[in-house]
């Protein structure tokens, strides 16, 4: 999705970058906070950003919100401070145990012999890898890698057993009276009295097992507990992979062992966020900046909720629009709960077609606030010739439409487009006929005119037949003044009732865009139909 700054002239970069430090685009105001982090300067190694991904399941629209919105943010710093190194680390935590298995996967007995293992120790029930967290490893970095992201993968399974996280593990030994001071008092009394940070690695079973501990030994870095089936004590290091963390320990542990500068998370990790950061305090460490980003609700403005189904999915929203606008609807207002469903995509494209269309003429301040800049970290790339909401209305009126079809009107219109060749224009086609198939067709509904529309429509026809080669914006003017010399007050009723009588919908395009579009010949028999059902 990125252009990239490149693209710019110098006089431009200088420009954005003198605006850059007061702009007040969301993911410059996270930056700062960046820049405020280091008052003396940065570190050598530059700036850490970090997103987690739990690898118990596929990679959805909240992980690619996450990466998108963490990305904006970390070009926006970037701008800030052209030379200070950035990374963006994709985190898996794919050393948690199986606790249940995933409905809907194959092999469903097998997977059941294996759980409470670690991911990365599961057999892949798909058997195109190494384990279950491989697998589903290989679907995140395929997907991230889909959208052009810029990252490094991290697997947690990697970092415990290579000793990456050694000397901060050591530190929660160390420090393991004061981390159950914190955690202890958000407990059940239940869940209190067994609860321990360490969960251990059965060298038995494999399991990564949640016991109570019976004894440490700091000094030796070493943990002991009893076997819950066998009642042999067993002793082990907290160091190489023979144990790890319980997750919001586990979650600061990561960062002070990373050195993690940046980092988003969800509404409703409020809590957890606020419990690992005093526990990174504890280990010596200081907690990433961030900022808490709202959930997304369905139609009905309920919780969005994997298990409901209630949810849209990436593959359906990339059926009927772009990675751009599913970025734009990402970057627009992420503290606001917004819906998320199959509805919001005709206008989260045409957002992205007006702010892509503002670009040229705006100042750097603009552009910095501008939308599509921190879509593509730089400036829009050319624009189709419509809008999709456009190409939905003449996709509805074209009969048995398909992509020829619809490919010469758009030529017919705009002789230099070219929607077979050009990739973004023939995708935008191809969106808008499968969106008007799947959820625009079943609710088409065309009404009769009433006696004034009537008359109104015959002067519209009238003047199409003497005028049929005039430009849409003439076009728009002639609809425009017929509808006053016919009365209708306010002036948007007869443009209302020109989408509900020609177009079977409450709502549509520039009329005389459409028009022109579509061909005068083409809308007079569009009216002449009309002009039937008021016979």
């Amino acid at each position: 999705m990125e252009t990239g700054l490149a693209q710019l002239s110098a006089e431009d970069m200088a420009a954005l970058r003198a605006e850059a430090p007061a702009n007040k685009a969301w993911p410059f105001e996270e930056a700062r906070k960046i820049v405020a982090r280091y008052p003396d300067g940065f570190p050598e190694a530059g700036v850490l950003f970090e997103t987690g991904y739990g690898p118990s399941g596929l990679p959805h629209i909240g992980t690619f919100g996450e990466v998108a919105r963490t990305t904006m943010v970390r070009r926006a710093f970037e701008l800030l401070c052209p030379g200070v190194p950035t990374r963006l680390i994709a985190f898996s935590d794919d050393m948690d145990g199986m606790r249940k298995v995933p409905p809907g996967l194959p092999q469903q007995e097998m997977l059941k012999a294996h759980l409470d293992q670690p991911l990365t120790a599961v057999p892949d029930p798909f058997g195109t890898h190494d384990s279950f967290g491989a697998h589903n490893n290989a679907r995140l970095k395929a997907f991230l890698d889909r959208f052009g992201f810029d990252y490094e993968f991290l697997s947690s399974t990697s970092c415990y057993r290579s000793g990456r996280f050694d000397p901060t593990l050591l530190k929660v030994l160390a420090h393991y009276d004061e981390v159950m001071d914190v955690v202890l008092p958000t407990l059940g009394p239940e869940r209190r009295a067994t609860y321990a940070p360490f969960l251990p690695l059965c060298p038995r079973t494999g399991r990564v097992l949640q016991v109570p501990l019976v004894g440490r030994d700091v000094a030796a870095g070493t943990i002991s507990y009893d076997d819950p089936e066998t009642g042999e004590r067993v002793t082990l290091p907290v160091t190489g992979g023979h144990a790890k963390l319980q997750w919001k320990v586990d979650w600061a542990m990561r960062w002070v062992a990373l050195g993690v500068d940046y980092e988003m998370a969800g509404k409703d990790l409020i809590d957890s966020v606020t419990l690992s950061s005093r526990i990174a305090r504890i280990l010596g460490g200081r907690p990433p900046e961030g900022f808490t980003y709202e959930l997304f609700l369905d139609e009905h403005g309920a919780k969005i909720s994997k298990t409901k189904g209630n949810g849209l999915t990436i593959e359906e929203w990339l059926t009927y629009a772009s990675p751009e606008s599913l970025a734009l609807y990402m970057y627009q207002q992420p503290r606001a709960a917004k819906k998320l469903h199959v509805g919001v995509i005709p206008r989260a494209v045409d957002d992205y077609f007006q702010f892509a269309a503002a670009w040229p003429k705006q100042s750097a301040r603009e552009r910095l606030g501008n939308p599509v800049f921190h879509v593509h970290h730089g400036p829009p790339p050319p624009l189709p010739p419509v809008s999709f909401g456009l190409l939905l209305n003449l996709v509805s009126v074209a009969g048995q439409a398909n992509a020829h079809l619809i490919g010469e009107y758009l030529q017919r219109y705009a002789p230099s487009c070219d929607p077979v060749g050009d990739p973004r224009l023939a995708a935008m086609i191809e969106h808008a006929l499968a969106f008007h198939r799947d959820h625009v067709a079943p609710t088409l509904r065309r009404r009769a005119p009433d006696p004034r529309e009537a008359a109104a429509l015959d002067e519209l026809d009238s003047w199409l037949q003497a005028h049929p080669d005039e430009d849409a914006e003439t076009i728009q003017n002639e609809i425009y003044e017929i509808g006053k010399r016919h009365g209708f007050e306010p002036l948007r009723a007869w443009f209302q009732a020109l989408y509900e009588i020609l177009l079977g919908a409450t709502q549509g395009p520039r009329m005389g865009t459409f028009i022109a579009l579509y061909g005068t010949t083409n809308a007079r028999h569009l009216i002449g139909e009309a002009l039937k059902e008021a016979a």
